[in-house]
């Protein structure tokens, strides 16, 4: 089994890393583009979300957990739609606090898959359950007040 969760995080650490210097590339060189706007944060999603659910069943991370950072997911997702469906207009950019609360989402993962081979990392595993958690609601209700303001703009 640890020889699962070897290859689990080296799997998920190569994603996250070819995900960051994708996202490098793109800003670096301005190769930003409408498709790629959308793909990527849709990609992290995809990523996250397996991940959180997989990592509850295993019981490497708690299930409430996975309903939080899931839950906040399909807030934005579908908050996205209900403005754009109102208002036809969606400018909707990820901001530095739904940035952040993707990296700390992903060290959490990390953490709890390093967590399977180092007994000694528990504290620490505890620690970014706990910041993840606080940080994915405050950015959920960020995202909520965005949405807000977007549609009492355009309405």
């Amino acid at each position: 089994m640890q020889r699962c969760f070897k290859i689990s995080l080296f799997v998920f650490t190569i994603a996250s890393l070819t995900d960051a210097l994708d996202g490098f590339i793109a800003r670096k060189w301005n190769q930003k583009t409408r498709l790629g706007t959308f793909l990527d944060p849709m990609a992290d999603k995809t990523l996250l979300v397996s991940s959180f659910i997989t990592m509850a069943a295993l019981h490497l991370l708690p299930g409430w957990l996975a309903v939080v950072t899931i839950s906040r997911d399909l807030i934005i997702v579908l908050g996205s739609l209900i403005v754009y469906i109102l208002t036809g207009n969606l400018n909707f950019f990820p901001n530095l606090l739904g940035k952040a609360t993707t990296m700390v989402q992903i060290l959490t993962i990390l953490l709890a898959l390093l967590g399977t081979l180092f007994q000694d990392l528990s504290l620490w595993i505890t620690l970014f359950i706990w910041l993840t958690t606080i940080i994915t609601i405050i950015s959920g209700f960020q995202y909520i007040y965005i949405g807000m303001e977007m549609f009492n703009e355009n309405s």
